[in-house]
């Protein structure tokens, strides 16, 4: 027989209301009576009914992660942070794929909000640059938050220095003694790569070095854009020394392109990139890069969004910490 809210309640000594706060995550609740209730709960496997629970709150305990990202590595990030949240707090989820350059963007959101009746929705980048989008949210007083917006003032969610940690990339380059330093950018509609595209600028004054336009090349945060790119840098008369790519990805493109033609990494050219997804630790040699915690940005995201669900005055746009990565794809400047 299917375990009920009662059955908990009798068992942990509390009312069924009790349950329920403990199980809606309320801090009204001493946490003793919530590690009790709690314990209990998994110990009977009791799993609260979705439409009873719809019915009481008024709500359908369902978000949406609404994406358009190429980088299929930094999305299942984000997506396993989100589903960590999501069962945390009993919440349902949905995840929808998006052309963010379709005429018909906005009409595809509006139709999934009103036809999935959702309480919120996770925006990642290039989605959260959308103001059209945005306003339109606002105007159906749909929550929503953000993972790492352009625009951070009066929204949600979470996001990163990503101009700071794209400068610290540059100086750690300097440091290994390389002058001639290309940066791949991402794709023009993300903020993240005028943010990084700003930081490997910024790297560079800070050294003292001339900002070069033919070091700099338009990617759009995958694979094949950076092996493209990858290509007409080593194709230079001058090639770079080390290579700055927006994102791990557009780095293992480089590094594919660098093995093809027989080139030592790091000996010849040196290679980083950002995010730090799994496969910037499996690829050959393994990657520098900038660590964002990507899961831990998803999971904090759909935090910040529940919040604004219960009250839509809480809820805030936390800012993340990065480090640098180092590992075998960077070394010192060839002495030829």
């Amino acid at each position: 027989m299917r375990v009920r809210i009662e059955d908990v309640a009798k068992a942990a000594g509390v009312s069924m209301k009790t349950v329920s706060r403990v199980l809606n995550n309320e801090p009204t609740v001493r946490e003793e009576t919530r590690a009790r209730v709690q314990a209990v709960a998994q110990s009977m496997n009791y799993r609260p009914d979705p439409s009873a629970r719809s019915l009481a709150g008024r709500r359908s305990y369902l978000v949406a992660l609404l994406y358009d990202n190429p980088s299929a590595n930094y999305l299942m990030e984000i997506l396993m942070g989100v589903v960590d949240a999501c069962q945390a707090h009993h919440y349902g989820m949905v995840v929808q794929p998006l052309n963010y350059e379709s005429p018909d963007f906005l009409r595809s959101v509006e139709s999934l909000v009103q036809f999935s009746k959702l309480d919120g929705l996770i925006l990642t980048p290039p989605i959260t640059d959308s103001v059209e989008l945005l306003d339109r949210l606002d105007q159906l007083c749909m929550p929503y938050s953000c993972v790492s917006p352009r625009n951070r003032e009066g929204t949600i969610g979470v996001t990163l220095e990503e101009h700071d940690a794209a400068a610290d990339m540059i100086e750690y380059l300097v440091s290994l003694g390389h002058t001639r330093i290309a940066h791949i950018k991402g794709h023009p509609s993300h903020g993240a790569s005028e943010w990084r595209l700003a930081g490997y600028r910024s790297g560079l004054r800070r050294a003292g070095l001339r900002y070069d336009p033919t070091l700099v090349i338009d990617g759009e945060f995958s694979f094949d854009s950076g092996a493209r790119a990858a290509e007409q840098l080593f194709d230079l008369e001058q090639p770079p020394t080390a290579i700055f790519a927006a994102n791990d990805d557009m780095a293992a493109g480089v590094m594919s392109v660098a093995h093809s033609r027989g080139l030592s990494i790091p000996g010849d050219v040196s290679v980083c990139g950002f995010d730090n997804t799994p496969m910037s630790r499996q690829i050959f040699p393994a990657l520098t890069t900038v660590h964002q915690p990507t899961q831990e940005m998803g999971r904090l995201a759909t935090v910040e969004l529940l919040k604004a669900i219960k009250d839509p005055a809480s809820g805030q746009m936390l800012r993340m910490p990065y480090a640098l990565q180092l590992r075998q794809s960077t070394g010192p400047v060839p002495r030829h």
